[in-house]
Order: C-alpha cells, then structure tokens, then sequence
C-alpha cells in the first residue's frame, strides 16, 4: 500500500514538475492524486517534508536559477515569468530569501566563475550540500526532489504509539468555537473548555459518566491561513440539549476512523498528526475521507482526580482521522 501512496505522490510531483510555469490549484493538483482536498495537503508534507506550496515554490526557484545560467539571453523578468511568477517583484523578492542574493547577482556569480559551486548559499546563511548543488546548477530537478523525499516531517516514533480502526456512532456534540491561530497555544484551549463546562455545570452534563471531551478541525493548517483557522472544542452531550448563545451544538458523523492513541507531552501534538499522517497512513491500505478529524482526550494532566492523571503529566490522547479503502 506504502507504493499506492508512492505512485500517488510522484504523480503529483511529475505533473509539478512539467507544469512549474502554470497556475496551480490546490484542487487540481489532489485530483492528479485522487485524494480529497482537504487532506491532500497534509498527505503531500506528510510523505515530502514540504508543505505543497512552499515546495512549489522551492522548485520554480531552482529551475529560475538553472535558467539564469544556461538562458543568458532571458532577462530576469523572463526568467520570472516562464518560470510561473507572477511579477518580477514577487520573483525578486523570493530568490534573494532563498539564494541570499539577487537573481542578477547570482547569474553574475555563477556563469563568471566568481564563486565556487561549494560557496553558494541557502537562505539560512548556511553552505548548501555538494548533492543540492548540483541539482540547482545542472538542472537535475529529479535529483533535487529525490533529496526531499528522503526527509520527513518530525514525527514519533512508530513504537510509540498504536493504531487501530474501527467503525465508530456519530456523536452529538455542544461546542464554543474559536478563529484564528491555536497551534501550541494551551491557553487558549484550556479558555475555551473552560467556557464550554461553565455553561455545562449549571446543566448536570459533566455528572455524565460517558461524557467524552473533543476538539474537532475543521480546516487544514497546511492550507488555510492561520487567521481563518477554525477549531470547536466540543463536549458530547444528548440530542435533545438545547444551547445558547457562543454554545453551539452539531453532530460529529459516524463512520471509519482510523484512531490514533497517543501518550505526548503538550508540544508534541504536531508530531502525532505527521505519525498518523506520513508514518501509518502510507502503508495501511487506507486513505483519508471527507469528514472533518478530531482529537479526544483521555485525561487531563493537570487538574483530573487522582487516579486519572498521568504519573509524568502527559496528554492521553486519540486522533480520530476518517478513513475510507484506499
């Protein structure tokens, strides 16, 4: 299965590459890989180590550079535009964030012999491997993607953590929702369970001994600006709950999850997601279907009774990604 998701990716890499010059939509690009747009995206970081677009981007900056050596007659504007640019400026901009200098600069360096192959630096100030070198300046675009392939996004250790998947009831939820940025930002999280069981208490709906406790993701922060990130962190409660107010109430659907059981620290919630992602996913026989993921929490490791909490005051926690046969 690991080589579905292989034959999937490069195909989308192969279309990149021949299309580099062209407008290309997030849509179009997950049909090449007959994949879901919603998933898509986190699918590509997961099995590249680049986010879709930054790796776009990267690759239409190695081709403008091999193309300002071995096309002198091109003005840079050419270069920008053959090479799927918009403007010149936005062109301008990000070769010298990439390359650490202007795309005239660099055509002077390295058509005159001023600088070594080994002396060309990336944006972080650091010397470039002798491998991305070579792939930058003789065009070997194949080569330079065959070296982001051999990366990955950080993400746990297989061995620690399982996966099972499973058929599971849609449950009916109340909700505070929150837009805007939330990665990493605790505070946030534990604001709005907070309003949420403030509205709960008066209620009796925390006295349920099957009360479970959710955050669903409605938007991929691969995609979507941070700004326009959405997030509810939920509470199951029953159907006939009536809320009010920033409450909200909605049904999470039921259907194949594939469910991922976490034991983390609070900061390493992103490399869950890439585990289940980039680790499990490739090689399960599954993909990713049109249902929103969430995350349910097992434990509160800072404040649940004795007994619950954690002995090293980690997070107990199951992502639930929807999955269908691949």
């Amino acid at each position: 299965m690991q080589n579905e998701y292989t034959v999937r990716i490069n195909r989308v890499i192969d279309y990149i590459d021949t299309h580099l010059g062209e407008e290309l939509q997030l849509a179009d690009l997950a049909r090449v890989a007959s994949f879901s747009p919603y998933h898509f995206h986190r699918l590509f970081r997961g099995f590249t180590g680049e986010p879709l677009y930054r790796f776009i981007q990267r690759l239409r900056l190695e081709k403008a550079a091999t193309h300002l050596v071995e096309k002198p007659w091109a003005t840079v504007t050419e270069v920008a535009l053959d090479c799927g640019f918009s403007s010149s400026s936005s062109f301008a901009r990000a070769f010298k964030e990439h390359f650490g200098r202007s795309a005239t600069e660099y055509r002077s360096a390295v058509s005159g012999g001023k600088r070594k192959a080994g002396e060309i630096k990336s944006k972080t100030g650091k010397t470039e491997s002798k491998e991305r070198q070579d792939a930058v300046l003789s065009g070997g675009y194949a080569e330079s993607i065959n070296l982001v392939m051999k990366g990955r996004n950080k993400m746990l250790d297989q061995k620690s953590y399982t996966v099972e998947v499973k058929t599971v009831e849609g449950m009916n939820v109340a909700y505070v929702r929150h837009t805007g940025p939330y990665k990493g930002d605790e505070n946030l999280f534990a604001d709005l369970f907070n309003r949420l069981c403030a509205w709960a208490g008066p209620r009796d709906l925390l006295a349920d001994p099957d009360l479970k406790m959710l955050a669903v993701y409605h938007d991929n922060p691969d995609v979507t600006e941070e700004k326009n990130l959405r997030v509810s962190v939920c509470m199951t409660v029953p159907e006939s709950t009536e809320v009010s107010g920033e409450v909200g109430n909605m049904t999470i659907p039921g259907g194949k999850y594939a469910i991922g059981h976490f034991e983390i620290d609070a900061d390493r919630y992103e490399e869950a997601w890439n585990a289940l992602y980039g680790g499990w996913l490739p090689s399960s026989g599954y993909q990713p279907d049109d249902r929103p993921p969430f995350e349910l929490y097992r434990n509160d490791p800072k404040d649940y009774p004795e007994g619950h909490k954690h002995p090293e005051g980690k997070h107990i926690v199951d992502i639930y990604l929807p999955v269908k046969p691949l």
